[in-house]
Order: C-alpha cells, then structure tokens, then sequence
C-alpha cells in the first residue's frame, strides 16, 4: 500500500500538470485570438491603403487641366470655350419653351 507522502506527491504533481496544461491552454487561445485581429486590422490596413492610393491618384488628377475640366461638367454643369450644348428630349414629352 503506497504511503502518505507517496499520494501526496501523486496528487500535488497530477495538480501541477493539470494546472500547467489549463494554463497551456488559455495561451493557445489566447494567441489564436490574436493572431485573428492581427489577420482582421491587416485586411483593414490594406484596404486603408487602397483608398488612400485612390484619393491620391484622384488628387493628382484634379490638380491637371483635365480634372479641372471634368469637375466642372460633371458637378457644375459648365461648357468649355468653343462646344455647344445639345439637349435631347424623348419623342412623348411635350417641348417646354
């Protein structure tokens, strides 16, 4: 028959491995869960980056005479030097003068 000291060290060293692995454990998921955020704010990143490059290259673009132009006619409806304006009306309206 085992003596005291024998279960007692049995039972203190089943303990300590028990609460290592719990331990264990919880890093793991621990580190899973971080390993998630840093893949999720990666993608957000990249995205991030993206749209900053769009807006950069529409900057540039509105820098140019070019852009100038084409913010001009599609937000303000302005007509260059030289071109006329042709509207268009469908065949069941009724002209309005």
């Amino acid at each position: 028959m085992p003596s005291f000291k024998q279960i007692l060290f049995f039972a203190l060293t089943v303990l300590g491995l028990a609460i290592t692995w719990s331990y264990y454990r919880f890093e793991l998921d621990r580190i899973a869960q971080i390993r998630e955020q840093i893949v999720k704010s990666e993608i957000i990143l990249k995205e991030k980056r993206d749209a900053v490059r769009d807006y950069k290259e529409k900057v540039e673009f509105y820098k140019t005479q070019e852009g100038v132009e084409h913010l001009a006619r599609e937000q303000y409806n302005l007509v260059g030097n030289g071109e006329r304006v042709i509207l268009l009306r469908s065949p069941d309206q009724t002209p309005e003068f």
